[in-house]
Parts: C-alpha cells; sequence; structure tokens
C-alpha cells in the first residue's frame, strides 16, 4: 500500500498562518518590548538577589516584589532620571563656566611638560600656537563643539518625561515577572526542550547565566567607576563634581569609560596652576580608567564561565547593533551560538572516536 503523499498546500499555509499569527503579535506588542526585554533582563539578572530577600520576608512572595519594586526604583529609575535632569538643568551653568574659562585665556605649560619624550615638544608646539592665537581664537575654536554640547544637553531634559515612562514601565513588567518568575522560567525551558531536547534547555540555563554575568560586570564595574572618578573630582575640587560623576555613569554604561570626563578635568586643574592636585587627579584618572580592566572580568566571570573576548565582543558589538539593551542581547546571542557550536564540534570528535 503506497503512503499517502504529502499535503504540500495545507503545510504552506499553515506555516503562512503561524508566521502571521507571530508577526501580528510582536506588532502589537511593538510598544511593550522594549520595556519587556529591559525588565526580563533585570529579572534574570538579580533573581538571586530577589530569592534571598523573600527567604528573609517570612517568605512572602509579595512582600519581596514589593521589596524589589522599591530598590529598582532606588537603584535604577532615581538615578539615572536625576543624572539626566542635573544634567540637563545644569546646562546653562555649565555653558557660562566654560566661558568664563575662556575669557581668562590659556596659560603657560609647566616646564615639565617639553621635557616628556616623544609627545612633549608637540604638546609644547601645539599649546603655544594656541596661547599665541589669544582668547578670541580660542573662543572661535571651542565655540562651535560648545553649542553641539548645550544642544544635546538640551535636548536630553526634552526626552527625560518618555524616558522617565519606559522605566517606569520596565519596572512594572519586572513586578509581574517576579510574582510568577518560577512558571515562566519552567514555560521557557520548555521551549527550550521542545527545540533542541536537552541541549535547547541548557542554552536556555546559559543564557540566563550570561545575562547574570554581564549585569553583574558591566553594572556594577560602572557604578564603581564612576563613584571613584566622582571622589577624585570632589578632594581635587573640580566644579561640578556630582553632574561630571553621572555622566562618568552614563558613559561607563555604554563602554566608553570615565577617561573622557577624567582627561579634561586634569587638564583644567592644571590650567589653574594647581600642579600637585593635578598631579594627584592624573595618577587618580589612570587608576580609575583601567580599573575595568581587571574587576570586569572577575565579575563577569562569577556571573558566566565564559570567554573574556566572547563576551566582551558581545557587549561592544550589541551596544552598537541594538542600542543599550544590545549590552545584554549581544553576549546572550554569542554565548548561546558558542556553546552550541562547541558541543557540535565536541559530538563529531566523539563519534570519530567510536569510529
Amino acid at each position: 500500500m503506497s503512503e499517502p503523499r504529502p499535503d504540500l498546500a495545507k503545510t504552506t499555509f499553515g506555516v503562512l498562518t503561524l508566521v502571521l499569527l507571530i508577526g501580528s503579535s510582536l506588532w502589537i506588542l511593538r510598544p511593550f518590548l522594549g520595556a519587556t526585554i529591559w525588565a526580563a533582563m533585570v529579572v534574570v539578572a538579580t533573581w538571586p538577589a530577589f530569592l534571598w530577600i523573600q527567604a528573609r520576608l517570612w517568605r512572602r512572595r509579595s512582600l519581596a516584589v514589593l521589596a524589589m519594586v522599591l530598590i529598582l526604583l532606588l537603584l535604577f529609575v532615581l538615578p539615572l532620571t536625576l543624572a539626566i535632569s542635573t544634567i540637563a538643568a545644569n546646562a546653562e551653568e555649565v555653558v557660562a563656566w566654560i566661558r568664563l574659562l575662556i575669557s581668562r585665556g590659556p596659560p603657560q605649560l609647566p616646564g615639565w611638560v617639553d621635557r616628556l619624550p616623544i609627545v612633549g615638544p608637540r604638546l609644547t608646539i601645539a599649546w603655544n600656537d594656541l596661547v599665541a592665537s589669544g582668547v578670541a581664537g580660542l573662543e572661535a575654536k571651542v565655540t562651535p563643539y560648545m553649542r553641539q554640547v548645550t544642544g544635546w544637553l538640551f535636548s536630553q531634559a526634552g526626552v527625560l518625561g518618555a524616558l522617565t515612562l519606559q522605566f517606569l514601565l520596565t519596572v512594572v513588567i519586572a513586578a509581574m515577572m517576579y510574582a510568577g518568575g518560577e512558571s515562566a522560567a519552567a514555560v521557557v525551558r520548555r521551549f527550550g526542550h521542545k527545540l533542541g531536547g536537552q541541549r535547547g534547555e541548557d542554552a536556555v540555563v546559559l543564557a540566563g547565566k550570561a545575562i547574570r554575568g554581564v549585569a553583574l560586570g558591566v553594572g556594577v564595574t560602572a557604578f564603581v567607576q564612576a563613584v571613584a572618578g566622582g571622589i577624585g573630582l570632589a578632594i581635587a575640587g573640580v566644579p561640578f563634581a556630582a553632574l561630571l560623576t553621572a555622566v562618568m555613569f552614563m558613559l561607563c554604561i555604554v563602554q566608553v569609560g570615565p577617561t573622557l570626563v577624567l582627561a579634561p578635568a586634569v587638564i583644567w586643574v592644571f590650567w589653574s596652576g594647581s600642579t600637585g592636585w593635578g598631579i594627584f587627579l592624573l595618577v587618580w584618572t589612570v587608576i580609575v580608567g583601567t580599573m575595568d580592566n581587571f574587576l570586569r572580568p572577575v565579575l563577569i566571570r562569577r556571573g558566566a564561565d565564559l570567554p573574556l573576548v566572547l563576551i566582551f565582543a558581545g557587549v561592544i558589538g550589541g551596544l552598537l547593533g541594538f542600542g543599550l539593551v544590545g549590552i545584554f542581547v549581544g553576549p546572550v546571542m554569542l554565548a548561546v551560538s558558542y556553546t552550541l557550536i562547541d558541543n557540535w564540534l565536541r559530538d563529531a570528535e566523539a563519534v570519530e572516536g567510536q569510529t
């Protein structure tokens, strides 16, 4: 008896209907996708802390969820909102301060700068040309950049409301995920098992570990670098230390680093004639700027035992490809792909060894 021929039209229309349903669902949920992804990353990264809090609140899930919501508001929404609002609120004062510095004119460089190997003579020549141009020449060179910075600062005030709303939506979705975290994790693991058996389930677990490791490495490193940099600025007497600390935290989150803020601060301290404090801040800048080279790997390794190059490439590539949320999405994609390929190669080697 011949086997029945497959109904190609039925299969095709079934696949198209499934794709249409999935696409329509994603389109409807599109306004919430960003907040949902962020909430999932936060919940996965902080789940051990959530269970620890729940164990100390008489194992009451509702109290633990409320505590985590308050912690997220204090640690994430409030600092980032204050950082952006502080930058926008002090825009005019920062511009006035820069104009005051320009009006004083560039001072003479210390004699030891010219004695620096390789770069010393070039720095001296460039600085002498700047001094010769006077206040008008310096202002002409700085004004275009100052206008761009001012425009960016004021634009942040315009997006502050939308950004705060997005943060609040993220916290609300995270609260719902905390409330039913075990059931949601079970569904995701079953989905992974359905796709790839035990390997698919292991890939889901690995993705969670990668998220936790990156969150621990990137978030804690950014906080430590920003606070350490802010302490150095305050000790050296640099104005707007709190504002600059907020800027450093945002730059560290996006993997730019604190040097972009600390280096101009070092120049300003030397400019002001405080050579001793300038040397202190220069050394402090080197320490803070290189702190992530050893702190981030240690923290990431505690969350996921993956090659550091893989994690770093995922953070940078994800940031460039998907924006800020790509800091977490990039390493997860690379970690899962790396593990699947590694397991596939090991299976191939095992099969060859048996034959």
